[in-house]
C-alpha cells in the first residue's frame, strides 16, 4: 500500500509539471515516461509469474518509475556555481521550465537587493552554442524584462569572459551566462555574477559566493509555477558589436606592442582548437590584432557544435581531448598549441619536450615529445612573467593568488619577487575576490591575467599571454620548456598530478571523504605523515586561513602534499597530489630532466597509494 502511495504522490507532480511546462518537447518526454510507468502486463493475476512478454512490461515500468523518482527527487540545487545539469524534462534536470523559475528568483533578488533604488536593476545575459542556450537566454530575458528589469542580450553565442568583461564595462548589477562550460554535450548550465550597486567591493563582476547563492535559491523556491511568473516577448535591448570589440581591445592591450614583440610574434607558429566552442573566432581574433599571423585551427574542432562530435568528453584536461591539435602541430612543425574549453573561459597548453619522447606503439606526436603542460606549469609560468611585470612597475600591494589545491611553487615565487601570495578555496569565485589581485590561476587550467576587465578565468587572454611570452622565448632561442627548467632551478622543482574517481551514488563520496578523515593513512609511498587537516574545520595554519570547506590536506615529511575532496561541478571525488624535488642552481637541461624523472617516480608511487588507501 505505501508503495501505491508513494507512486500515486510522484505520479500527481508529474502531471502537475507536464501541465505548467511551457516547452512542448519535455512535456511530451514527461507524458511518454508517464504513459509507460502506468502501463502494467495485461492479464498477469496476483501471484502468477509474469511470462517474457509481461516481464519486460514490468521491467519497462520499473526503469520510467525510477527515471521520474530521479527527475522529481527536487529542484535541480542553485548554488555557487549556479545551475549545471542534463537537458530533460522536470525539476531535478536543466529545461526552460527550471530556466524560468531560476530567472524570477534571481530577479526577485535583484529587486530587494535594490529596492527603492533608481534606475531598475540592470542585467547582462549571455549564452554559448549548447543546447537550447539561446533559448534559456531569451527566456531569462523576457522574465527579468516584465519585471522592470533592464536586460542587455549578448548579440550572439560568445565566451563566458566576455559576458563577464561586460558586467563590469556596463556597470550591470548582475550577468547571467548560460553555459555548461566543458561539462558533457547533453548539459548545460546557468552561471550568475554580480557588481554594479549589489557588490561594490573587490569581488565586483565575479561570480556569487555564499550566503548570496543560498538568498536566490531560497527566492526561487518560492516561485510557485512557470505559469505565475510573468514574461515579456519584447523589450530587451539587443547588444551591437561594441561590447566585443571593448572586450577584444583590452585583451589586446596585455600584449607588448613594441616592434620587436611583433617581429617575435609573427615567427611563433600556434596551432589552435576551440574543441567545438564559442572561443575560436574570438581567440584568433585577438591573437592576429597582437602580431600572431601563423595561427592554425584545427579544422575538425573549429566552429561551434553542441554535440562535440570529435572528442568523447569537451574537457581539454580529459586524455584525448586535444590529440588533434597535438598531432596537427607536429604535421606543421607548430610552436605551440593552444585549447580552449567550449565556452572559452579555460586554456590548455602543449608543447614540444623532447625529454618526453616515448617510442611505443606507431610514430605519434608522442614520440616526437608533445605534451600538454599540467595547469600548474602553465601558471606557473603566467604567474612568473606576472610578479616579474609588478615588480617592475613598482606595485604596491600585488598579490599572486591559487586555490588550495593548486602547486604551492606560485607562493614561492611570488615571496622571491617580494610580493604576496594569497591562498583560497577552489573556484574563481573566491580568487577573483583577493584584494590586489593581479594574477590567479587554478590547476585545472584557470587563469585570471587580466583582474582589471575580467573577475573571472578567461582561456582568450591566458592564450595570448601564454602566446607572447612563447614568442620572446623563441626569439631567444628558448621556450616554455626552458623557462620551466628556471623555475626549477630557483625554486626547486614541483610536480603534481591527480587522482579521481567517478561515483554513481553522491552518498558514496561522502562516505569515501569520511572514512579518510577517520582512519588517515600514517604513511604515504613509504614516507611518514607529518600533518593531517580536516578543511571542514577550516584552517588557521598559515596567514591566509581559510574558511570551512569539505576535504582533507596531508603533508609527509619530505613535504609531499596531498589534497582529498569533493568535486564541486562533476560527481567526483578528486586528490590533487604535489611532490617537490631539489634542483641545484647551477643544473644543466639534462640535470633538470633527470630530477623530473625522479620527481615522477615518486609522484606515481604517492599516487597508488592514495588509490589503495581511498579504495578507489
Amino acid at each position: 500500500m505505501t508503495g501505491d502511495v508513494v507512486w500515486a504522490d510522484l505520479e500527481a507532480q508529474v502531471q502537475a509539471w507536464i501541465d505548467d511546462d511551457p516547452d512542448p518537447r519535455t512535456a511530451q518526454e514527461l507524458r511518454d515516461l508517464l504513459t509507460t510507468a502506468r502501463t502494467g502486463p495485461v492479464g498477469l493475476a496476483p501471484g502468477q509469474e509474469p511470462d517474457p512478454t509481461q516481464r519486460q512490461a514490468l521491467d519497462a515500468r520499473r526503469v520510467a518509475r525510477n527515471e521520474l523518482a530521479d527527475r522529481f527527487q527536487g529542484l535541480l540545487q542553485f548554488g555557487t556555481a549556479g545551475l549545471r545539469g542534463r537537458l530533460a524534462g522536470g525539476p531535478h534536470r536543466m529545461n526552460r521550465a527550471v530556466v524560468i523559475r531560476a530567472a524570477s528568483g534571481i530577479a526577485d533578488f535583484l529587486l530587494g537587493e535594490l529596492d527603492g533604488v533608481t534606475p531598475p536593476p540592470r542585467v547582462v545575459v549571455g549564452y554559448d552554442a549548447r543546447h537550447n542556450s539561446r533559448q534559456f537566454a531569451l527566456d531569462t530575458a523576457g522574465v527579468l524584462t516584465a519585471v522592470g528589469i533592464e536586460v542587455l542580450l549578448l548579440p550572439e553565442e560568445l565566451p563566458t569572459p566576455v559576458l563577464a568583461f561586460a558586467v563590469r564595462h556596463l556597470d550591470a548589477d548582475a550577468g547571467i551566462m548560460v553555459t555548461a562550460s566543458h561539462n558533457p554535450p547533453q548539459d548545460n548550465g546557468y552561471k550568475v555574477y554580480l557588481g554594479g550597486r549589489v557588490v561594490t567591493d573587490g569581488g565586483q563582476g565575479a561570480q556569487i559566493v555564499p550566503p548570496t547563492d543560498t538568498a536566490i535559491a531560497a527566492e526561487i523556491a518560492r516561485v510557485p509555477s512557470v505559469a505565475s511568473v510573468p514574461r515579456a516577448d519584447h523589450g530587451w535591448t539587443v547588444l551591437g558589436p561594441e561590447v566585443l570589440d571593448a572586450y577584444v581591445g583590452a585583451v589586446v592591450g596585455l600584449a607588448d606592442r613594441s616592434p620587436e614583440a611583433r617581429a617575435a610574434a609573427k615567427k611563433l607558429r600556434v596551432v589552435l582548437t576551440p574543441l567545438h566552442g564559442v572561443g575560436g573566432k574570438v581567440a584568433q581574433r585577438v591573437l592576429a590584432a597582437a602580431g600572431f599571423t601563423d595561427v592554425l585551427l584545427v579544422p575538425e574542432q573549429e566552429f561551434p557544435d553542441p554535440d562535440f562530435p570529435s572528442v568523447a568528453f569537451p574537457n581539454p584536461e580529459e586524455p584525448g581531448a586535444i590529440d588533434l591539435a597535438i598531432g596537427m602541430a607536429g604535421d606543421e612543425n607548430a610552436d605551440l598549441v593552444l585549447a580552449l574549453d567550449p565556452d572559452a573561459d579555460r586554456c590548455a597548453v602543449a608543447v614540444q619536450d623532447l625529454r618526453t619522447r616515448s617510442y611505443r606503439g606507431p610514430d605519434t606526436a608522442g614520440a616526437e615529445g608533445w605534451r600538454m603542460l599540467h595547469g600548474d606549469e602553465t601558471g606557473a609560468l603566467l604567474g612568473d612573467l606576472a610578479a616579474r611585470r609588478a615588480a617592475a612597475a613598482g606595485t604596491d600591494h600585488a598579490v599572486l593568488a591559487s586555490s588550495i589545491v593548486s602547486s604551492r611553487l606560485l607562493g614561492e615565487i611570488a615571496t622571491s619577487a617580494g610580493l604576496r601570495h594569497a591562498q583560497t578555496l577552489t573556484g574563481f569565485k573566491w580568487i577573483s575576490r583577493v584584494d590586489g589581485l593581479v594574477f590567479g590561476y587554478e590547476e585545472a587550467l584557470g587563469y585570471c591575467v587580466d583582474p582589471a576587465h575580467v573577475r573571472d578565468k578567461d582561456g582568450i587572454s591566458a592564450a595570448l599571454t601564454v602566446a607572447g611570452l612563447a614568442a620572446s622565448l623563441k626569439a631567444q632561442g628558448r621556450t616554455l620548456v626552458d623557462a620551466l627548467d628556471d623555475l626549477a632551478r630557483t625554486h626547486g622543482l614541483h610536480l603534481t598530478d591527480q587522482v579521481s574517481a567517478r561515483f554513481a551514488d553522491l552518498a558514496d563520496i561522502a562516505a569515501t571523504v569520511q572514512r579518510l578523515r577517520e582512519a588517515p593513512p600514517q604513511r604515504i609511498a613509504g614516507v611518514h605523515v607529518t600533518s593531517v587537516v580536516d578543511l571542514a574545520a577550516g584552517t588557521d595554519d598559515d596567514r591566509d586561513g581559510l574558511p570551512p570547506t569539505e576535504g582533507l590536506r596531508l603533508f609527509t615529511s619530505d613535504g609531499t602534499r596531498v589534497v582529498v575532496r569533493p568535486s564541486g561541478t562533476e560527481p567526483k571525488v578528486k586528490c590533487y597530489l604535489e611532490v617537490v624535488e631539489p634542483v641545484p642552481a647551477d643544473a644543466d637541461h639534462e640535470a633538470v630532466g633527470h630530477a623530473r624523472r625522479a620527481a615522477r617516480e615518486r609522484l606515481d608511487a604517492v599516487a597508488a597509494d592514495v588509490r589503495s588507501v581511498l579504495g578507489l
